[in-house]
């Protein structure tokens, strides 16, 4: 299928579903999230430590603690989105990566996994990559240990029950990059590495579907995490054009271990 066609396609499919789309930004300064579901599990305390987090060992040796990209000599690119909103944006934003053949990594709040359980096996099964970001989407950063443990481990647990593991990679919430404790409280929760990123698309501003496009592929190069939203609908209709572009500059979009390994 051309680009005008698939765009057609896209925005025929999609319109309609994402023209409500929740979530909120991972920025400091973005939109406060929703309040927790009622129904939501609530999560286990953890008991206080005064001990130091363990450091377990990295899957990517090479690699420091905190990953902003990939190796600079390859075509590879990790398309990485934030897992919450509207679960119609996921499914579109699913659909037309792998109509154009890009596997993405999705860091999902457990208490979106808690509302669209279904979501975390479909994500899967599209021969994508599945990972924590937090339980209920706070400033990570700003929270005692105990209850920054929580967060951490709350989604670990959902991952865990609904796919057989915790995930790979960890994204703290309301931050781009983490502290030093929630560095090591990652470490100990099962998630040696933090994934950051070096392209921000904005699109969690809404600033319009051009201007997402843009504000990636100004940046982008070899190696680059990219950050994206699921739930809102300019990043959906971006997409395409996205694509092409890495595919017009010959970078292929993989999963974030993928890139790495």
């Amino acid at each position: 299928m051309n680009p005008i066609d698939r765009r057609s396609a896209l925005r025929a499919g999609a319109g309609a579903a994402v023209a409500g789309a929740l979530a909120t930004g991972c920025a400091a300064d973005g939109p406060a999230p929703p309040a927790p579901p009622a129904h939501a599990a609530p999560t286990r305390p953890t008991t206080p430590s005064r001990r130091r987090p363990a450091a377990g060992p990295r899957r990517f040796p090479e690699q420091p603690a905190e990953i902003a990209h990939g190796p600079r000599g390859r075509d590879l690119v990790a398309l990485t989105f934030h897992g919450q909103g509207d679960p119609a944006t996921a499914t579109a934003v699913l659909a037309e990566a792998e109509r154009a053949g890009a596997r993405i990594t999705v860091l999902a709040v457990g208490s979106w996994l808690d509302e669209h359980p279904s979501l975390a096996r479909r994500i899967l099964d599209g021969g994508h990559e599945l990972g924590n970001h937090t339980q209920r989407h706070l400033s990570i950063c700003e929270m005692p240990e105990q209850q920054a443990y929580a967060e951490i481990t709350a989604c670990a647990d959902r991952l865990r029950r609904l796919t057989g593991s915790i995930g790979t990679w960890f994204r703290p919430s309301r931050t781009r990059h983490a502290t030093p404790l929630v560095t090591g409280l990652a470490r100990r929760a099962g998630y040696p590495h933090v994934l950051s990123y070096d392209v921000d698309s904005l699109d969690f501003t809404s600033p319009g579907a051009p201007a997402v496009t843009s504000n990636v592929t100004g940046q982008i190069q070899r190696g680059s995490v990219v950050s994206l939203h699921f739930g809102y609908a300019d990043t959906v209709a971006a997409l395409p054009a996205l694509l092409d572009e890495l595919h017009r500059r010959r970078l292929r979009a993989v999963t974030t271990t993928e890139l790495l390994i």
